[in-house]
């Protein structure tokens, strides 16, 4: 990849389009060796699932180096806008992060984004000072009204959270890229690299997941596969790609036939 092809987020540039979360593994040794094969820059954080705080247990910090990758908490497993700012209250406490990912999910079994209560947490966080990267449905409307309030990027889901079921409304995903003047990043649903690839050659600026890797038969393999799909997706991109056309075109010219 061109070293220069940078994306920026809340003025911080990062190379890797993939974000990968730091849960669900078997381990703590498993989790730092997917994220190392993954290329990633940026981790994911569920403060109120991953020990930060307790020197007393294993803690992410001890193989996942903060100093290496840009520490990002989120708010998984928060279901009112109340509980998902108080997390965020917390983690700036124990860590000094400002830069933050909110999550508001609905009740199960769909878990999708509640988007009301999405709302009232971004407008508390942004005046207190934090910088959201905010997950949401794929609701154009909702996500012009989150990038006017402030949010420094939006973070649409594919397809339901953990379903690894890829990306079900590229259509929907397109138009929010295109109104976009923030980063925007497909967030839940990918299953396999392919589903990554999509996301990126529809013009995401990046793609972030954590279950996709983490449940893999072979965690650190999926990572490399996923790092090789989001820079091959990128790079497709930037190709532009041929035309669709309903019939068939020769690849060789017609003019000059031997007859």
């Amino acid at each position: 990849m061109d070293t220069e092809d940078l994306w920026t987020v809340a003025g911080r540039s990062f190379r890797s389009r993939l974000i990968v979360g730091t849960g669900k593994y078997k381990d703590l040794p498993e989790t730092a060796a997917a994220i190392e094969a993954s290329g990633a820059e940026i981790v994911t954080v569920a403060v109120r699932r991953v020990n930060i705080a307790d020197s007393g247990q294993p803690m992410l910090q001890d193989y996942v180096d903060p100093k290496k990758y840009t520490y990002l908490p989120n708010t998984a497993g928060c279901h009112t806008a109340r509980d998902a700012v108080r997390t965020l209250r917390l983690a700036r406490e124990a860590g000094g992060w400002n830069l933050v990912k909110l999550e508001v999910l609905g009740p199960p079994p769909h878990l999708y984004p509640d988007m009301p209560a999405t709302l009232e947490a971004a407008e508390a966080l942004i005046k207190d000072g934090f910088e959201v990267m905010v997950y949401c449905a794929d609701d154009p409307l909702a996500a012009k009204r989150l990038e006017d309030m402030g949010c420094v990027a939006i973070m649409p889901l594919g397809a339901p959270i953990g379903s690894g079921l890829g990306i079900q409304n590229p259509a929907m995903l397109s138009m929010m890229i295109e109104q976009a003047k923030v980063p925007l990043l497909v967030d839940a649903g990918v299953g396999t690299a392919s589903d990554a690839a999509i996301g990126m050659e529809l013009g995401c600026t990046a793609v972030l997941m954590n279950s996709a890797i983490a449940h893999a038969t072979h965690p650190v393999l999926m990572a490399r596969a996923m790092k090789a799909a989001v820079e091959g997706g990128r790079l497709a991109y930037l190709a532009g790609r041929m035309p669709r056309r309903m019939g068939a075109d020769p690849s060789s010219p017609l003019t000059g036939l031997i007859r």
